[in-house]
């Protein structure tokens, strides 16, 4: 059986290495980068949304807007991801997330007002760009 040995440049080699160890920070930061482009699209789409074309008077708080944001980058059985989402609780007894989904899908005699897939097609080219730019500006670093 034939053995082979490759060699390569230290130069290269060390890159490769500090590239290795800091994985998991490159990651992280091109995930957060991204997620703010996709956050900034869904509460654009949001804040256009709430109290508007309402049959009656919006009792619209902006409590909903200000509980949208970025979940932290988690494990997620094959990889990493970051969330967009609602945190809890609303004070009106009823979850953030219900009321997104109330938004967005409509109920009986509410027609939909959708705000979170649209802004996920919006900004999936520039969400995709800015994390490879990221990633990019992070490794030429080393």
């Amino acid at each position: 059986m034939a053995k082979m040995t490759l060699k390569l440049p230290d130069d290269l080699a060390d890159r490769l290495s500090a590239l290795q160890k800091r994985s998991d920070t490159l990651v992280k930061k091109a995930l957060e980068e991204g997620g703010k482009v996709v956050l900034k699209q869904a509460q654009s789409n949001l804040n256009s949304v709430v109290g508007k074309g309402t049959k009656y008077d919006s009792r619209a708080t902006g409590e909903l807007e200000r509980s949208l944001g970025l979940s932290p980058v988690k494990e997620n059985g094959v990889g990493r991801d970051i969330k967009v989402g609602f945190s809890e609780p609303h004070s009106g007894g009823v979850s953030n997330a219900m009321l997104a989904a109330l938004l967005e899908y409509g109920k009986h005699g509410q027609p939909a007002k959708p705000f979170l897939k649209p802004a996920k097609s919006a900004s999936k080219t520039e969400c995709i760009r800015v994390m490879e730019q990221t990633l990019k500006e992070e490794v030429e670093k080393l």
